[in-house]
Order: structure tokens, then C-alpha cells, then sequence
């Protein structure tokens, strides 16, 4: 069981969660996303949108960070995950799709993702991810005040 407590508080991440946990089955110990990860692990957010953060260090910091995604966003399904694994270097790429909607609007939000993550100890101790910032500013509206 994860320490990070309401797992029902990240509802609508379930089907990333999947994916993730699809795409480190075998490399990563833990029974959840939150449980894969290092205590410390380090996530960079190297292409993202305006007011979310570059970087972020632990594992109750990303908990904090994904709880209120259902907020904005609800993912309804992803797919198409390819894993590309380095055995001598721990690091894993995960290439992988999203459909969902936002909860304003109801409007259809997809996005493409890489996410580059080096693993040792059998945890996720550093992330860098990748997404279509276009995508989201395309789902919510563009920002105006940018």
C-alpha cells in the first residue's frame, strides 16, 4: 500500500498510471505509480506549460503536484506505449498516448508523451518528461495572460 494516503483523490490519473506501471512491469518494485517512485526521486517537466513547475524533488512533492489534476483534466484512456529499455543504464523511455476531457468545458484533451526514467534500486529515481504543450493550451484555452 502507498504512503501518500486517498488514492481516490487521483482518480482521474488512473489510466496513466497504467501505463506507466505497463511500461516498468518487470524493472521497477511497488504495487502503484507513487509506490515505484524513489523517496527522492527528481522529475523535470523539460517541455511543459506556462505556471507548472520545472522540477520537482520527492515523491510527496509529485503526489502533491498530481492531486489536483482532476481539477482540469480527466484521463479517460492511454495507449500505445513502446518501451525502449537500456539494461546496462537503467534508463527507460516510454513513449505513450492520452484521451480524456477537461472538466470545465467537457472539450476532448489528447496528447503524446515521452518520458525518459532512470531506474536503480528497482525504483524511478529520476524523470524527465516530455509532452505537447499544445495540446493542453488546444483542451483549455490559450493563455491570455502569457
Amino acid at each position: 500500500m502507498t504512503r501518500i494516503g486517498n488514492l481516490e483523490d487521483f482518480r482521474a490519473l488512473d489510466p496513466f498510471f497504467r501505463i506507466i506501471e505497463q511500461g516498468v512491469d518487470g524493472l521497477v518494485d511497488g504495487d502503484h505509480f507513487f509506490d515505484m517512485l524513489a523517496e527522492d526521486v527528481v522529475i523535470e517537466y523539460v517541455i511543459t506549460v506556462p505556471g507548472y513547475p520545472r522540477r520537482v524533488i520527492g515523491r510527496q512533492a509529485v503526489a502533491d503536484l498530481y492531486r489536483p489534476y482532476g481539477e482540469t483534466f480527466v484521463l479517460d484512456h492511454c495507449h500505445d506505449v513502446a518501451v525502449h529499455h537500456d539494461k546496462d543504464t537503467g534508463v527507460v523511455v516510454l513513449e505513450y498516448a492520452s484521451q480524456g476531457r477537461t472538466v470545465a468545458t467537457g472539450a476532448a484533451y489528447a496528447n503524446r508523451y515521452i518520458s525518459v526514467l532512470t531506474i536503480a534500486d528497482r525504483k524511478i529515481v529520476h524523470w524527465r518528461d516530455y509532452l505537447d504543450p499544445l495540446a493542453v493550451f488546444d483542451a483549455i484555452g490559450w493563455p491570455t495572460d502569457t
